[in-house]
């Protein structure tokens, strides 16, 4: 039986080269200090469980103990989210950290209320035109580390196609997503594009449940997609569902935030996620610090904050971990971009302009030109998502969310 092997993806930097400066828990007085997370869901949900064990992780490794962090889950994204946030204040934190989307309104009224406190918001979008000093926004490319997943992807249907299984005008992917928000549409994108780079007949389709967390959703959404043809299953949504009904069908798997390989091990590839840790530390270490905390900060492959799992070589195509190696060093040396505009068109015609929105509004109004040099500039004019683009060979089956 083949056994998983490293893709060796996550850097080994020390906390210097992360954040500029050293920050142990002897220079920075971290040692009165209390931090509180809000969490969407608990550790059922694949995508909470990823922050919870970064937040863990960061505190160990800057000496906060366990009764000086505070973890509030299944925190809805509403005015319990709020009510939560006051609550981690007025018990003496520091810092709160939340980890969705829809938590970001209510960070907002509670950074406003409690201006001695930092809220920090992942995956947000409104920190760097808020102009509220306490309130930060956090996101990373991991549109690079869905590319690379993406390739893994395209790989395994070649050696599909080879061995007679289906022709190459029949290598069909499916997605399941939570939402028809620009993060969902940038990950579904920027996977494809990597499979396609390495598979060029493949075409993919999509379909959404409405929500972040529905096992039976997700199950049933993955399922329609076999049903349809699709050769291979990945996701952005947060829970077991997609995975084990790939399992349960024969159907290769690429899943999101973390491995599935006890429950998947016949079908699961590799999978991606954002390694909050990096972020964690540093925000925790400028507080401690007396320092400020950027308004919007972006963590990527350098920074150790995109990674991919170890790939399952039981599921996965020979040669993917090498190949992995060879495209990741690509993406590191700006020689190859995700959204390059000469590898996708938008109805039949390429990109040479486009303007996103990325100074959100109540209209979602298009205000930044984001092309240039020949590829769509992902998460560099804030940190979170803002690709919208609905490129050709996708295909989305429902579009209500």
């Amino acid at each position: 039986m083949k056994k998983a092997v490293s893709v060796a993806l996550t850097l080994a930097l020390s906390m210097t080269m992360l954040t500029g400066f050293t920050c142990s828990a002897e220079e920075s007085s971290v040692s009165d200090m209390k931090v509180g997370f809000i969490f969407l869901h608990d550790e059922n949900s694949t995508y909470d469980l990823n922050f919870m064990n970064a937040a863990k992780e960061a505190c160990e490794a800057l000496g906060v103990s366990e009764d000086q962090f505070i973890f509030r889950t299944n925190i809805p994204e509403g005015q319990e989210c709020y009510d939560a946030a006051c609550e981690l204040a007025d018990a003496g934190c520091s810092v709160v950290f939340a980890d969705s989307f829809g938590h970001e309104d209510y960070m907002i009224q509670a950074a406003k209320e409690f201006p001695e406190v930092q809220f920090c918001h992942s995956t947000g979008t409104k920190a760097h035109t808020e102009g509220q000093d306490n309130y930060h926004n956090a996101f990373a490319s991991i549109y690079e580390g869905r590319y690379l997943a993406g390739v893994a992807a395209g790989m395994k249907l070649n050696e599909m196609i080879e061995a007679g299984e289906f022709t190459a005008e029949e290598a069909k992917m499916g997605y399941v997503g939570a939402f028809t928000y620009a993060e969902v549409i940038s990950g579904y994108t920027s996977f494809y594009l990597g499979a396609k780079s390495v598979c060029p007949t493949v075409t993919m389709e999509v379909t959404f449940t409405g929500s972040w967390y529905d096992e039976t959703a997700e199950k049933e959404a993955a399922n329609k997609l076999i049903a349809n043809g699709c050769k291979l299953i990945s996701q952005h949504a947060d829970s077991m569902g997609a995975p084990t009904a790939c399992e349960t069908a024969g159907v290769p798997n690429v899943s999101y935030n973390g491995s599935t390989v006890a429950a998947c091990p016949n079908t699961f590839i590799v999978s991606s996620r954002i390694d909050w840790a990096p972020y964690y530390e540093y925000v925790i270490s400028t507080v401690a610090a007396g320092e400020a905390v950027d308004a919007d900060w972006t963590g990527d492959l350098s920074t150790g904050s995109v990674v991919l799992t170890d790939v399952n070589e039981q599921a996965a195509a020979e040669g993917t971990v090498e190949k992995l190696e060879e495209v990741k060093k690509a993406l590191e040396d700006g020689t190859t971009h995700v959204f390059d505009t000469t590898t996708f068109t938008v109805e039949g015609q390429a990109v040479e302009s486009y303007m996103a929105d990325v100074d959100t509004d109540p209209d979602y109004t298009a205000d930044t030109e984001v092309v240039s040099d020949g590829y769509f500039h992902e998460s560099e004019y804030r940190s979170a998502p803002y690709f919208d683009l609905q490129i050709d060979g996708i295909s989305l089956l429902d579009s209500a969310y």
